[in-house]
């Protein structure tokens, strides 16, 4: 019999470059923070990577300031075509430099390598060539003949795709006139604050873009701050709700893009083995790290244990290892308060009487790792079917009829995302139609492109990110 196992391949620690310490940017330059320093830890070792010195009150107040002054005197006024050199050039480096951000993302993360290189970086470089393209051609977006744009953003962002999830913010922001003030998670500072130092290398003006590490305190000072025209949330729902409550008739906008628990709903028409991949892909990527994973898995009764049984068997082949190995499938959960919320949860589907499933896969004796996990026989009311675990569990409910799929998938508080998987374009437009979810993907999952806007309804936010329609957000029009 032959043995399929694959030998490790690492990939070098040593090309991300990293600093024992990293700092604020602040105007056009790194500046000793106020705050308390933190260390951002390696999760799947629980090795400290590096110090990093974080924002006071006071350096919020200053960046605030110094994005003002860029705008009213610099970026602001600056013709479209100007602008769009720099982010353009922003872009370039980005491309040039994808290994080493792969890498440090990977080592700041947790996430598999292959993930962070063939697509964090890839798109986050993807969406700062599109917004640049649109820069001089913002009165054709068809949001007014004289789009304006606001002044300063204030941007707070999560820890699952952080040098994707500022490009997503940086690049319509500037694009469309406007500075930025930008808060990456307090567990993942890194690539962001690389990204600052991308933009001193492309020569943005003082103040355009700053970069202010810190925990929650210091996203709660940039939303207060009386002088912004913009916050741009994305994270959890109980915190976008503080912030949507803080921001309440100050006149300021405010997009949000939450949290989700995704119906991926295959019927008995569906191509199986297609579908399989799909729903590994939609659950399992970046550990379950994504606000629009399916982590709900509707079934056609019919197809269910045949289903089942191939989704078993190919989970089984999934590797959770060293995120910095190439074979790796599944990667090290971000943080230790992460890993503990998905334990917690995971136990509370076995109290209510799902079956639990779980990967046979062997983890790493240390680190933050959970292995891959399915809960079969759940029902609408337990937790696992309703709450958002943010990790590598899948649940499986069933359902008989297109109607009985529609009425679960939209019986959950969000609605950000959905998967429809079925042979018919028409079964595929009538359930797309009826599904309550912002993006609805057809026999494909996890398909992120800087030219389609992204979000969602109801607790999973307000706004869209992305295409043309993202640029709304970012313009008085």
């Amino acid at each position: 019999m032959v043995d399929w196992t694959y030998a490790p391949a690492p990939e070098s620690a040593a090309i991300a470059n990293l600093q024992p310490t990293y700092r604020p940017f602040v105007d056009g330059k790194f500046v000793d923070g106020g705050g308390e320093p933190l260390k951002t830890v390696n999760p799947a070792t629980e090795e400290v990577l590096a110090e990093v010195g974080t924002a006071s009150s006071a350096d919020v107040d200053t960046a605030v300031a110094a994005a003002r002054r860029a705008f009213e005197t610099t970026w602001g006024p600056m013709p479209g075509a100007e602008r769009a050199k720099y982010i353009y050039r922003i872009a370039r480096i980005v491309a040039e430099r994808a290994r080493e951000l792969a890498v440090l993302e990977s080592l700041d993360n947790g996430k598999p390598i292959r993930e962070s290189r063939d697509v964090d970086v890839p798109t986050a470089s993807a969406h700062l060539f599109h917004h640049a393209g649109w820069a001089d051609k913002l009165e054709y977006a068809g949001l007014g003949p004289a789009p304006k744009p606001l002044g300063v953003v204030g941007s707070v962002i999560p820890w699952n795709f952080p040098l994707l999830m500022a490009a997503w913010k940086v690049a319509p922001a500037l694009a469309c006139g406007n500075t930025i003030v930008l808060k990456p998670a307090e567990t993942t500072p890194l690539t962001a604050l690389v990204l600052a130092e991308i933009a001193a290398e492309a020569e943005l003006p003082p103040g355009v873009l700053n970069v202010l590490p810190g925990a929650g305190d210091v996203g709660a000072a940039i939303v207060r701050n009386t002088g912004l025209n913009k916050v741009a949330f994305t994270g959890s729902t109980d915190v976008g709700k503080e912030i949507q409550r803080t921001l309440a008739g100050t006149g300021r906008r405010l997009t949000l893009e939450l949290g989700g628990k995704a119906a991926n709903i295959v019927y008995d028409d569906a191509p199986l083995d297609q579908a399989v991949e799909g729903v590994v892909d939609g659950i399992f990527f970046n550990q379950g790290h994504v606000c629009c994973a399916g982590s709900r898995l509707l079934v056609q009764e019919s197809i269910a244990d045949e289903f089942t049984e191939l989704l078993h068997r190919r989970i089984e082949t999934l590797r959770v290892g060293d995120p910095l190995d190439k074979n790796t499938d599944v990667g090290a959960i971000n943080s230790r308060a992460q890993l503990d919320r998905i334990v917690d949860l995971a136990a509370a589907g076995d109290e209510e009487g799902a079956q639990r499933w779980t990967s046979s896969c062997p983890l790493p004796e240390r680190g933050l790792f959970f292995p891959p996990t399915v809960f079969s026989g759940v029902e609408q009311t337990m937790r696992v079917a309703r709450e958002e675990i943010f990790g590598p569990v899948l649940s499986v409910l069933t359902f008989r009829t297109p109607e009985e799929a529609v009425a679960k998938a939209n019986n959950t508080p969000y609605g950000l995302s959905a998967g429809i998987w079925t042979d018919k374009g028409s079964k595929a437009l009538w359930t797309a139609q009826r599904v309550r979810a912002g993006v609805v993907w057809t026999n494909t999952f996890n398909r992120f492109d800087p030219t389609s806007p992204f979000g969602g309804y109801r607790e999973s936010g307000f706004g869209r990110e992305g295409g043309r329609i993202g640029l709304e957000a970012y313009l008085d029009a």
